[in-house]
């Protein structure tokens, strides 16, 4: 039975989880293809993992299965990133040029956790745009410079890194 939760397989966009319905679609998050709206009256899905028969809508802990499922089958499980030990329960200090602003302390923590968030969204869109079909090679090419550059004005923040596998890596001087 097709329905939120079953797994299914489509013809161009490959193999997805049905998530959710908008009117007349199905919202499915598709392997290669990220989310999409579809149109339920399609006859050519592919059912590959029924979804659950349900009398009276769906119950909560049914969703959260299905959202486990889907996270578990489809999204990489990244290695957690170490902070250096010598930054543990440290705080990073603000202080404005200015006579008379009040600085900010923030956890080392939290700057460190949305330093490695940024890196992690990076390789992402790097990911997408070596994958994009559309683009040509020179497009790429041109893009994939950029992150680069941004890797490289990131590198700054290596120092709170405790593996050299986990630092930014720019443009190589010479290279």
């Amino acid at each position: 039975m097709i329905g939120i939760g079953a797994r299914i397989a489509h013809p161009k966009y490959g193999e997805g989880a049905i998530f959710g319905e908008s009117g007349a679609a199905w919202r499915i998050q598709f392997t290669e293809h990220g989310e999409k709206e579809l149109a339920k009256t399609y006859e050519s899905y592919e059912i590959l993992e029924a979804a659950p028969a349900t009398s009276e809508g769906i119950a909560l802990e049914d969703v959260v299965s299905a959202v486990e499922n889907v996270f578990d089958q489809y999204l990489e499980s990244p290695k957690p990133v170490d902070l250096g030990d010598k930054w543990e329960g440290g705080v990073m200090e603000l202080r404005p040029g200015e006579e008379g602003l009040k600085g900010k302390e923030i956890p080392i923590e939290t700057f460190f956790h949305k330093i490695v968030m940024l890196r992690d969204r990076l390789r992402v869109l790097e990911q997408n745009i070596n994958s994009n079909a559309k683009l040509s090679d020179e497009e790429k090419v041109n893009l994939q410079q950029y992150i680069t550059r941004c890797y490289g004005s990131l590198t700054t923040f290596n120092v709170l890194f405790d593996s050299k596998e986990d630092w930014f890596k720019g443009d190589k001087k010479g290279a």
